[in-house]
Formats: structure tokens, C-alpha cells, sequence
């Protein structure tokens, strides 16, 4: 049997924190995962949960202050770029990882014309000529969709809605043919239209060129149509892993559970009650010594208030960190800790 492929993209035991005025906030802790070549990997959870601050982490994209990385390994491409210069991050950022914020707007720069933001990494980090660069713009807007690509290079962000902005982002992240793509929420800020016709771009684009894509969203229902293994994060932490279909069909965290009966669905011509998860997520103000979930969860019992849990296998490639074993409906009597 031929062997499987390295992951680009390995990840362990990263601590991130926030030095603010009240104290340090632990936004990431011990988070470790992969990812593999050509893999679209979805990250959620709901707002706080780590999820943007964990992958701005991996490329410096966070302030520094207040951010501060306390310890982990990020190997890209088989070397530790945690330790990396500011240059180093910054020519990988430009040319080998990707990234689409959420908020185009405010993304691009509204006194540059799209065309000098495109060329710019183009000349930059390829050392294109300026009409090489601009005819590989105007194939990038073309790639991604943009009507009248040649013409629109020369007008300002404030001229595009906002899905053609989306889109334009998305064309700025994938110039220099990276290897990742990370795309944090992209999606949040568009109708539901918009919204679909930009997912139908990201599969079309991930099609052709192959790349490995992280995707950020607390939008299950995104996830489910592109993803083809989703992590589920909570309170800085991840507590679910799984491919997709498994984690739709058989949620093995009490949380992850939780969040799938939040999801919208219409049966015949009537809708269910929505749901929601009652209680607040934790303020992160020391690293977690208990269950960050336990104060929402039905299943809580004594060992979750004074121990937290560690991520254990729980079937093929999947994992979940929990005291209690969804299966058995009872607490878990072996746990053997899995590794990114």
C-alpha cells in the first residue's frame, strides 16, 4: 500500500494569552492538530472560542502585545516556524499560507485600487514585473469570477458589493499559488446568496488548484457542505475532532451535541422550535484547571468540576475530550490520550 502523505500543517500544545489591565486572558490552550495536503478542514465553535485567535496565532498575524505565545510547535511544511523572524512569517504569510478575513471593507486598504493591492504581494514576493503583475491580476479576477476583470483593476473597494469584495480577498490570498488557505468567517457578513455562490467558488477553487484550505465559521451548516473533517473548539480548547459525516451522525461531545440542535430545520411545511444552549461561555482568566463546559452541560458530575479532560480516542480518526462516554451513558473508565 503506498504511504500516506505528511501533513503540511501540524500543530501542538499551542498556549496563546492576552495581557490586558485586568490580567492575562488564555485564549488558546494546548491546542494540537494537522492538517493534511489538499484537506479542507473546518474549525467551530461559537464566538470566544478560540477558533480566529488559534490560526492568527500560527502565522503572527496576532499584536504582540498584548498577545503572547507561551509555548507549542507549529510545523509547516516539516520545520517549526513558531520561532520564525517577523521577515520569515511575513514572506510565508505573503506566499505559501493564505488568509481571508472576514470583513473585506475593512480588509482593503479603501485609498489603493484593487489592482495596485492585488500586484503588490505579486511584485513583492514573485518579483513580477508591474505589466506582469497586472495580467496576472486580471487572471486571478477571473479566476474568482469578476466580471470585466481588465477594467475593474483600476477601481476602489468602496465600487465592489460586498461578495465581489469577498472575492477579491479570496484572489489576493491564493497570488501567490500558496499551499494553505485560511479563511476566517468569510462568509458572515453576506446574504445567504451571496453566501452560497462564495462556497461554490471555494470547492471550484480547491478543485482546481489543490490547495489544503482551514475554515473558519460557527456556521455548522457551512461546514457540513465543504468540509471534509471538522475540529470542534470550546473555551480555548478543542473538544471534538471527526470526519464530517461522523460528527453530524454521532457527536461524541456533549457541546458538539448541543451545537447541532442549534442548526435551523424545516421539516415539511413546518419548523422546529430553535434551540439554543443555555449559559454563557467561560471568561478565560486562568489557564483551565476543570471541564470549561461543565457549568452548561446535562451530563456533569463530580470529576468535571476538578479535572480537566483530556482528549481521548473515541473510534477512527476521531477524538474528543470528555469525562463522560456518550456511548455507555456513564462516565469513562480508561482514557488513553490521543496527539495531534
Amino acid at each position: 500500500m503506498p504511504e500516506e502523505a505528511s501533513p503540511i500543517l501540524s500543530v501542538e500544545n499551542l498556549k496563546t494569552v492576552f495581557l490586558t489591565r485586568r490580567g492575562e486572558i488564555h485564549a488558546v490552550n494546548d491546542v494540537g492538530f494537522h492538517l493534511d495536503p489538499g484537506e479542507l478542514l473546518g474549525v467551530v465553535g461559537e464566538s470566544g472560542s478560540g477558533k480566529s485567535v488559534t490560526m492568527m496565532s500560527l502565522i503572527g498575524l496576532l499584536p504582540t502585545p498584548p498577545a503572547e505565545i507561551r509555548g507549542g510547535t507549529v510545523r509547516f511544511d516539516g520545520r517549526d516556524i513558531l520561532g520564525a523572524s517577523p521577515a520569515e512569517l511575513r514572506a510565508i504569510r505573503g506566499a505559501r499560507i493564505g488568509f481571508v478575513f472576514q470583513d473585506p471593507m475593512t480588509s482593503l486598504n479603501p485609498v489603493f485600487t484593487v489592482g495596485h493591492q492585488l500586484t503588490e504581494p505579486l511584485r513583492r514576493h514573485m518579483g513580477m514585473t508591474k505589466r506582469r503583475a497586472r495580467d496576472r491580476a486580471v487572471e486571478l479576477m477571473e479566476l474568482v469570477h469578476i466580471p470585466d476583470a481588465g477594467r475593474r483593476l483600476d477601481d476602489y473597494p468602496h465600487q465592489f458589493s460586498g461578495g465581489m469584495r469577498q472575492r477579491v480577498m479570496i484572489a489576493m490570498a491564493l497570488a501567490c499559488d500558496p499551499q494553505i488557505l485560511i479563511a476566517d468567517e468569510p462568509t458572515t457578513a453576506l446574504d445567504v446568496t451571496i453566501q452560497a455562490q462564495i462556497l461554490e467558488l471555494v470547492k471550484e477553487l480547491r478543485r482546481k488548484l489543490g490547495m489544503a484550505i482551514i475554515w473558519i465559521t460557527h456556521d455548522l451548516g457551512v461546514i457540513a457542505g465543504i468540509a471534509d473533517r471538522v475540529i470542534v473548539m470550546y473555551g480555548g480548547r478543542i473538544v471534538e475532532q471527526a470526519p464530517v459525516k461522523e460528527l453530524f451522525r454521532d457527536p461524541r461531545h456533549p457541546y458538539t451535541k448541543a451545537l447541532l440542535k442549534t442548526i435551523p430545520n424545516i421539516r415539511g411545511d413546518r419548523a422546529t422550535r430553535l434551540r439554543v444552549i443555555q449559559g454563557q461561555p467561560p471568561i478565560l482568566d486562568a489557564a483551565p484547571s476543570a471541564c470549561a463546559f461543565r457549568d452548561r452541560c446535562a451530563h456533569r458530575f463530580h470529576r468535571c468540576d476538578v479535572e480537566n479532560p483530556p482528549r481521548v480516542s473515541v473510534g477512527p480518526s476521531r477524538d474528543a475530550a470528555c469525562w463522560w462516554d456518550m456511548d455507555a451513558a456513564a462516565p469513562r473508565t480508561a482514557m488513553e490520550p490521543v496527539h495531534a
